[in-house]
């Protein structure tokens, strides 16, 4: 299990940090402070900071448009229309960057969907949303170790090992 401890980012980067080993190489993990639609705002000092570029950044995100539990692995694909990818997007002025999708699945009835993904999950969805965050470890530690198409490997493996398929009932 990979353990992160968080500090304040360098440089008034609205961010926390935490720099770890991820199979020998070093990987600096980014949780920003700001709103999620401003997350750009900490992506890109703290790149310019560490001398990161795009192609070596890995966005881990909320899909709607993935069942809750599925994950997916993509590298310089639109924003789709989520408006924190955008964010990051538009500050680094580089859209070829890796993403890890974490589905979420669609908001029940007409549930707005901003209201959907900021809601806390239930207690009887934190089993099934611990086992995505341990999959998804995965997917990054891969990625550290043998590049982004193992990573996408894995990805379809986690979402394979987790089992979860389909919206889950609310």
């Amino acid at each position: 299990m990979l353990s992160a401890t968080f500090k304040r980012a360098p440089r008034h980067a609205r961010a926390e940090i935490s720099e770890v080993d991820l199979d020998g190489g070093r990987a600096i993990l980014v949780l920003p402070t700001t709103f999620m639609n401003e997350s750009g705002q900490a992506v890109a000092p703290l790149a310019t900071y560490f001398g990161v570029d795009a192609e070596h950044t890995v966005l881990v995100h909320d899909d709607i448009d993935l069942p809750f539990g599925k994950m997916r692995f993509q590298y310089a694909r639109g924003t789709g229309g989520h408006n924190g990818v955008a964010s990051v997007v538009q500050s680094l002025g580089d859209a070829r960057l890796w993403r890890l999708k974490m589905g979420v699945g669609r908001p029940p009835g007409r549930m707005n969907p901003a209201d959907f993904v900021l809601r806390r999950f239930y207690d009887r969805e934190r089993d099934d949303v611990d086992l995505m965050v341990r999959e998804g470890a995965d997917v990054l530690r891969r990625f550290g170790a043998e590049g982004g198409e193992a990573a996408r490997q894995e990805a379809g493996e986690a979402t394979r090992r987790l089992g979860i398929s389909g919206n889950q009932p609310i």
